[in-house]
C-alpha cells in the first residue's frame, strides 16, 4: 500500500472534529457578515481531520506519503525520485479537482477528459478505479456524503479484485 500526494499532508490535531469545523465555519460566517476580519487558517479544509480510523492508521504507521508520482506505467507508477513501483490496483482520488489529463497516454480518456467508468472502476483498464469525479462516478460523488458511499463500494470492489487477482 502507498499513497501519493501532490504536497505534504497536514493533519489537523486530534482534538478537531466535524463540531469544531463547524464552529468555526459559523464563527467566519458570522465575522464576514459583520465585516470583521476572520483567520481560521489553522483549520484548513484541505487539511486532514483525524477520525478514530485515520487515528489507527497513523498508529499502524500508513499515513506517510510517498510523494509526488512522475508517470503511471502498465504495471504501476515511477515516483518523481525515478524508483518504480508494482501495483495490483490504484484509487486515484484528485481531492476537489477534476483532473485526468495524466491519464491520456493510457488511451482511456475520451474527448471530455472523462474515463468511461462503472460505478468507480475504468472499464478498459483492470485495476484502475477513479472515486469522487461527480456523477460520471457515482451519484454526487464530488460531495462528501456521496463520496463516502462511492468510496464504501470501490475499497469492497478493489478488495474483490484482489483476492481475485490472487487466485489467477
Amino acid at each position: 500500500i502507498a499513497w501519493s500526494t501532490l504536497q505534504p499532508p497536514t493533519f489537523l490535531p486530534d482534538d478537531v472534529d466535524g463540531r469544531v469545523l463547524f464552529n468555526v465555519a459559523t464563527a467566519k460566517y458570522h465575522a464576514q457578515k459583520e465585516g470583521k476580519p476572520f483567520n481560521a487558517k489553522q483549520y484548513n479544509l484541505g487539511n486532514i481531520v483525524m477520525v478514530p480510523p485515520l487515528m489507527e492508521a497513523r498508529k499502524r504507521g500508513v499515513l506517510n506519503s510517498k510523494g509526488r508520482l512522475n508517470r503511471i506505467t502498465e504495471n504501476g507508477v515511477v515516483w518523481e525520485n525515478g524508483q518504480k513501483e508494482g501495483f495490483d490496483t490504484i484509487v486515484w482520488c484528485t481531492g476537489f479537482r477534476y483532473a485526468t489529463a495524466h491519464l491520456q497516454p493510457l488511451g482511456i480518456v475520451d474527448e471530455k477528459f472523462r474515463v468511461a467508468t462503472d460505478g468507480t472502476r475504468a472499464k478498459a483498464l483492470d485495476g484502475l478505479w477513479l472515486v469522487g469525479y461527480g456523477n460520471w462516478t457515482g451519484f454526487a460523488s464530488a460531495t462528501l456524503i456521496g463520496v463516502g458511499r462511492s468510496a464504501r463500494q470501490t475499497v469492497s470492489e478493489v478488495s474483490e479484485y484482489v483476492q481475485n487477482a490472487g487466485r489467477l
